[in-house]
């Protein structure tokens, strides 16, 4: 199905809408006939390069309809965004294999309720409270680059490295990358690339009496098998850990005065996997979290409040590794729920 400009031009209001219902059937009608499409061969092969994946015979065709899938999703996305109707441009196999935490339901609702009252109270706000609503981190020299964690459901572990590596980096002057496949390979009970939590990791941290960085203990995204801890080669540690409670009124003044946050949030939506710039707002987003992520600031952008996330899926992903969440919109996708710092 091809449409030229002049064609697209001389359509009315209402029959542009009823293209792009027309479109949203022909992508779903594509997508349920299990047939590959032929056209797709050069960019599936282009892709597969990128991303250095190489399939057997038998699991090609599988792998391939769920890439078509994905790219019809995000082109009837991507129409919706020029619309004006998403804010944000842009399964099973993928939560597998990227989101490593369990679903919990979000807790404290009588505090989210309360937070919805922040949505209402921006639009009051003057512009010079506007322009100084901005904490990024970033900036202080408390974040590290982006990680990748592969195909390890690790996210956990990365969330956990990443606020440690904030507050040693506040105490004591010197930001340094921590080892994630020192807290997969060390956890106890050992369960590998097959899951953990920040708690865990934070846990872990203060009885070992502290962590390897990455160069000590490289990460490599699979199973160890043993811990190869090297207690003479610590480059940091770690005596306790708070919770943050109270929604994203007190996350803000966490984040504000103390630093990044371990938060955990829902990243099961297609949306949300697909997401590549804008502030990130589905209404679907709900607080049954998934996975283990860092808030290194928030702020505003085209009026829009937003959390400013950093996430373990490489630069490829999203603004160059960080989403913006929706703020003060009702605890989006649950990213008030669950907040832990640690004590260095």
């Amino acid at each position: 199905m091809t449409w030229n400009l002049r064609e697209m031009c001389s359509l009315s209001i209402m029959n542009f809408w009823l293209f792009l219902g027309s479109v949203a059937v022909y992508i779903l009608a594509a997508a349920s006939t299990g047939i590959l499409d032929s056209k797709l061969d050069e960019d599936w092969k282009n892709w597969k390069s990128q991303h250095g994946n190489q399939y057997t015979k038998d699991e090609e065709s599988y792998r391939r309809m769920i890439w078509e899938d994905n790219m019809r999703y995000i082109e009837h996305h991507n129409i919706e965004h020029s619309l004006g109707k998403r804010t944000s441009k842009t399964n099973e196999e993928f939560n597998k294999l990227m989101n490593g935490h369990r679903r919990i339901e979000a807790v404290n609702m009588t505090e989210i309720e309360a937070d919805e009252t922040d949505e209402s109270r921006a639009s009051k706000e003057s512009p010079i409270e506007l322009r100084i609503a901005t904490v990024d981190w970033r900036r202080e020299g408390l974040v590290t680059p982006v990680k990748n964690q592969g195909q390890c459901s690790s996210s956990w572990a990365f969330s956990a490295t990443g606020s440690i590596e904030g507050q040693w980096a506040k105490r004591h002057g010197h930001l340094v990358s921590l080892s994630e496949q020192n807290l997969i390979d060390c956890q106890e009970p050992y369960i590998g690339c097959y899951g953990g939590t920040t708690l865990q990791g934070f846990e872990q941290v203060i009885e070992f009496q502290g962590i390897n960085s990455e160069e000590t203990y490289p990460y490599t995204g699979k199973d160890g098998g043993f811990c190869r801890f090297q207690r003479d080669k610590i480059a940091a540690k770690i005596t306790d850990y708070k919770w943050v409670w109270g929604g994203e009124a007190a996350l803000e003044q966490a984040v504000r005065e103390i630093g990044p946050m371990s938060v955990v949030i829902n990243a099961s939506l297609k949306s949300f996997q697909h997401y590549k710039g804008g502030v990130y707002y589905d209404e679907n987003c709900n607080g049954y979290v998934t996975d283990e992520v860092l808030v290194v600031g928030f702020g505003i952008e085209d009026g829009m409040k937003y959390w400013l996330v950093k996430n373990s899926w490489g630069t490829d992903w999203g603004e160059d590794g960080y989403i913006k969440i929706a703020k003060d919109r009702g605890n989006h996708c649950g990213i008030a729920s669950i907040v832990r710092y640690p004590i260095v």
